[in-house]
C-alpha cells in the first residue's frame, strides 16, 4: 500500500499495543514502524533494475525481518526513552507488530509480498489497490480523533478500534467484491465460448468498484474490465504475447528472472529497433484498448557489456485523461 496509508496502520497498531502507556509517542513510533519495510526501494540506487525489482516487498516484508528487527529498534528506543515508563520488551513489541502488519496488508495488493522469505511464496491476493481512499482516509479520520483525547480516555481507545475495525471491514469487503467480478468475468467467458488457461482479476485504481481481468488464452492475453454498475456483456481485448521476440534474450539470466517476478505473466512488444518486456499482472496505465503502454515495462538494450535492462518511465502519461475515463467508467458500460 501507499506510503500514507502505511503510516496510519502503523500509527493505529503502535496506539494499541502502548498508547496507554505513552500517549501519541506510540503513534509516532508505530508510524515509523509502518514506513521502514519500504525503504527497500533505496535498493535501486545500488543495485540493477532487476535486482531491486527482485528485492522489493521481499526480506524487508517477511514475518522474518519482523522478528529480528523488532528487539533492535526496541532496544534503540528504550535507550532514547529511557526516561518513559514503556519497557525494552514494550518498545520491541510495538515495532514488532508495527512491522509485522505492514507486509500483511501489502499481502492483499496486485504486487504482493514475500511475507515468509526466505521461502519463494510471494502472497497477492489482489482485493485492493495500492491506494484506496475508501480504505486510508476512514481510518485516518479515526486516528485523529483518537490523538486528540487524553491518554487514558476510553474514547481514545474506542476511536482507534474503529479506526482499524471500520478498514478490516473494508478489507474484507473488497474480497467479496473480487469474488463477485470473478464469477462475472468466468460467465462471460463462457457465454462467448472463450476457452482459457488461467485468469486472475485486480481491482482498478483507487477504487474497489471497477475490475480487470487478464485471462491466458495460450498464445495471447485477453483483458476486460467489469464494473458492479455493467449492464452489457463485457469486452474482451486480445493482446499477443509475443515471446518469440526475445530470441536468445529468452535464456538470459536477467530475462529469467524478470520472467520468475511476473509469474509467467509478460507479453513482449518490439518498436522500431527497441524491444520492451511488460509486466502483464499490472496491464495497461489506460483504459483505452488502442493505448498499450503497459503500467510495468522494462526496456531490453544488448551492449557490449552484457543485457541492459531499465524500467521505462511513465513520465508522458497524461494523468487528467486517465482519470476521467476511469471515472467514467466505473459507473458502468
Amino acid at each position: 500500500m501507499d506510503s500514507l496509508t502505511q503510516i496510519v496502520l502503523g500509527a493505529s497498531v503502535g496506539e494499541a499495543v502502548l498508547g496507554k502507556k505513552v500517549g501519541n509517542k506510540a503513534m509516532l513510533y508505530g508510524a515509523i514502524a509502518g514506513t521502514i519495510p519500504d525503504l527497500d526501494v533505496l535498493s535501486r540506487f545500488f543495485v540493477d533494475t532487476v535486482t531491486a525489482t527482485e528485492w522489493h516487498r521481499g526480506f524487508s516484508h517477511s514475518i522474518f525481518f519482523a522478528i529480528v528487527a523488532a528487539p533492535v529498534f526496541g532496544w534503540l528506543i528504550s535507550k532514547f526513552e529511557r526516561k518513559g515508563k514503556a519497557t525494552f520488551k514494550d518498545w520491541s513489541w510495538l515495532m514488532f507488530f508495527g512491522l509485522f502488519t505492514h507486509p500483511v496488508l501489502d499481502a492483499f495488493t496486485t504486487w504482493g509480498t514475500q511475507l515468509f522469505w526466505p521461502f519463494d511464496m510471494r502472497l497477492a491476493f489482489q482485493n485492493i489497490f495500492v491506494i484506496d481512499p475508501l480504505y486510508t482516509l476512514p481510518f485516518l479520520v479515526f486516528l485523529i480523533l483518537a490523538m486528540r483525547q487524553e491518554r487514558t480516555s476510553p474514547k481514545r481507545k474506542r476511536y482507534n478500534q474503529l479506526g482499524l475495525t471500520v478498514s478490516t471491514a473494508y478489507l474484507i469487503t473488497t474480497l467479496i467484491l473480487k469474488g463477485v467480478a470473478y464469477k462475472e468475468f468466468t460467465h462471460s467467458l463462457e457465454v462467448q465460448g472463450i476457452s482459457y488457461k488461467a485468469i486472475n482479476t485486480r481491482p482498478t485504481p483507487f477504487n474497489s468498484i471497477l475490475w480487470a481481468a487478464n485471462i491466458d488464452v495460450g498464445d495471447a492475453y485477453l483483458m476486460g474490465n467489469y464494473s458492479l454498475f455493467d449492464s452489457e456483456e463485457i469486452e474482451f481485448t486480445s493482446y499477443p504475447k509475443n515471446h518469440e521476440l526475445l530470441g536468445s534474450l529468452e535464456t538470459n539470466d536477467k530475462v529469467k528472472r524478470l520472467i520468475g517476478i511476473t509469474e509467467g505473466w509478460y507479453a513482449v512488444t518490439k518498436k522500431g529497433n527497441d524491444l520492451f518486456f511488460n509486466d502483464f499482472r499490472f496491464g495497461l496505465i489506460s483504459l483505452h484498448p488502442t493505448e498499450n503502454q503497459f503500467a510495468f515495462s522494462y526496456e531490453l538494450e544488448k551492449t557490449k557489456r552484457g543485457l541492459k535492462i531499465r524500467e521505462t518511465p511513465k513520465s508522458n502519461v497524461n494523468a487528467k485523461r486517465i482519470f476521467s475515463a476511469l471515472w467514467e467508467r466505473i459507473w458502468g458500460n
